[in-house]
């Protein structure tokens, strides 16, 4: 897939590997549209690229914000042809120590940015890009999708979930015989500020970023980078043993 020339939509795209997403795939030629909450980030992205990156402030947790985000996109971007659902927040929970109901909005946002919004932005814009003939849907998981770590159980269940979606999506677009490839981005720990003082062997957000744009650029159904290679091999190998280093992240 040459990304020249085509417009992508990047969530999260103004911190982390969503930025590294941006700058790289303006460096292959593509306008980006790059979606984030933070309007000062987003200008100074835009500003660094100065008519090839298109911003929009939008919060994923708000779900009809999201719904009329979708909605909207093709009206005002009508050559979109991939999008990149990059955007994740990750909470760490104790259920035996955290008050439940203070911990209760940040995982409904957990659940709102890492599945529900990566859903609502799939099948909305599923239609537009099927018109496009050749289009993709690239949808950022994790390593711990295949094995979680006990610290961030709802993160966890998210991308399993985020994960297990963007398969069966791509089943039905091959039954359809659609011209879109779903493809799943398997991420290892990834230096940004949501991994900050945490893990360690971890690769960077531009390393991240390189290999999932190579990814598309292959048509590859599923990437996996870095260690996620290793991960998948001791799981078929020992899923107990796989379950135990993951366990404590």
């Amino acid at each position: 897939m040459n990304l020249s020339g085509r417009t992508v939509l990047v969530t999260g795209g103004a911190r982390g590997i969503g930025r590294e997403l941006t700058h790289q795939l303006v460096g292959q030629g593509a306008h980006v549209v790059a979606v984030g909450r933070d309007p000062g980030r987003l200008a100074s992205l835009a500003a660094e690229h100065t008519g090839r990156v298109t911003t929009h402030t939008l919060d994923l947790a708000d779900a009809h914000a999201v719904d009329a985000f979708a909605e909207e996109l093709p009206g005002r971007h009508p050559e979109l042809s991939v999008v990149i659902n990059n955007a994740g927040v990750q909470e760490h929970t104790d259920f035996f120590r955290d008050d439940p109901r203070t911990a209760r909005p940040a995982l409904r946002r957990e659940l709102a940015v890492n599945l529900d919004s990566v859903v609502t932005l799939c099948t909305t814009l599923l239609p537009h890009l099927d018109r496009q003939g050749s289009a993709a849907i690239v949808n950022v998981t994790s390593g711990l999708a295949l094995a979680p770590k006990a610290s961030a159980p709802v993160y966890c269940a998210s991308k399993a979930a985020a994960r297990t979606f963007t398969r069966a999506l791509r089943y039905q677009c091959e039954d359809a015989s659609s011209g879109i490839r779903v493809i799943d981005a398997v991420l290892p720990l990834v230096d940004t500020d949501m991994t900050r003082g945490r893990g360690h062997g971890k690769i960077s957000a531009a390393e991240a970023a390189e290999a999932v744009i190579r990814g598309i650029r292959r048509e590859t159904a599923e990437i996996r980078i870095g260690r996620v290679k290793l991960l998948q091999a001791v799981l078929r190998l020992s899923p107990s043993l796989g379950y135990r280093i993951l366990r404590k992240g």
